[in-house]
């Protein structure tokens, strides 16, 4: 008995089916992209907490900085327009 109630004859007859319906070599590539995935899914988990944190505290200074050259122009335009009036 296999697992789940399924034998070993039962899972050969199903691996045989599925190499006849997708052959050897798309499957070969289907693994190589699973495996890919997998990494990728693991490298990202683990970045998880180093990465983001510290791109969001630069993008929040960005932003800051952004936010204060641009209030700084609106100044300095309101500033322009008043001696003109």
């Amino acid at each position: 008995m296999g697992v789940g109630g399924i034998s070993i004859w039962q899972l050969l007859i199903i691996l045989v089916i599925v190499v006849l319906l997708f052959g050897t070599k798309k499957l070969r590539n289907m693994g190589g992209d699973l495996g890919s995935a997998i990494k990728s899914f693991k490298k990202a988990v683990s970045d998880k907490d180093g990465g983001k944190n510290g791109a969001a505290d630069q993008g929040a200074g960005k932003v800051g900085l952004e936010n204060q050259s641009a209030a700084g122009q609106a100044q300095e335009t309101a500033g322009a327009k008043k001696p003109s009036d």
